[in-house]
């Protein structure tokens, strides 16, 4: 970590101290070079807070399958955590990291997820079909972007983390279950 933090990055660690009750050690990863910090924490907060026809839960469904597939650790640990607070069901939280087709999911969900898959498994294969099948089960163009866009953040932070050998916080190893 840079040291001092610059006070912008200082009072953004302060919220998350305040809001979470730790800073996520993937923004004390990135806090070595504030640039690479705030890039982050962009296109994090653009993809996973911005406006977006998807809900918060879709999105954090999106970031734990893709983190299975790529048996990201960190990844797994922290959004799995995050699928359980948003929607306050543990087991659904534990079926998506383990294998998210045991799920209870609706078929829009499951669209979602297959399509999140096959990007992280084989992005080459996708063709229109794919994205129709999206639009079938109500999503829009829009709604697509923003699916691939999540999938494929988490493709290139699972790699980071595993490549750095990021490890969790231990708080999210309990939280809401």
């Amino acid at each position: 970590m840079v040291d001092p933090l610059p006070d912008a990055t200082r009072k953004y660690f302060d919220v998350c101290q305040d809001k979470l009750g730790m800073v996520p050690n993937v923004l004390k990863a990135y806090a070595f070079d504030i640039d690479k910090l705030n890039a982050f924490t962009a296109m994090y907060n653009d993809l996973m807070l911005g406006d977006s026809g998807l809900s918060k839960l879709e999105r954090e469904m999106i970031a734990v399958v893709v983190s299975s597939i790529n048996k990201c650790w960190y990844c797994l640990v922290v959004h799995g955590a995050e699928v359980r607070r948003v929607s306050g069901d543990p087991v659904l939280g534990e079926r998506m990291a383990f294998n998210w087709r045991t799920a209870k999911l609706d078929d829009r969900q499951r669209a979602m997820l297959l399509f999140a898959e096959k990007l992280t498994t084989e992005s080459h294969k996708t063709e229109d079909s794919d994205r129709q099948t999206l639009r079938d089960v109500g999503f829009t163009d829009r709604d697509i972007f923003d699916i691939a866009s999540v999938a494929a953040f988490y493709n290139m932070t699972n790699r980071v983390a595993s490549g750095i050998g990021m490890v969790p916080n231990e708080d999210y190893h309990g939280s809401f279950r």
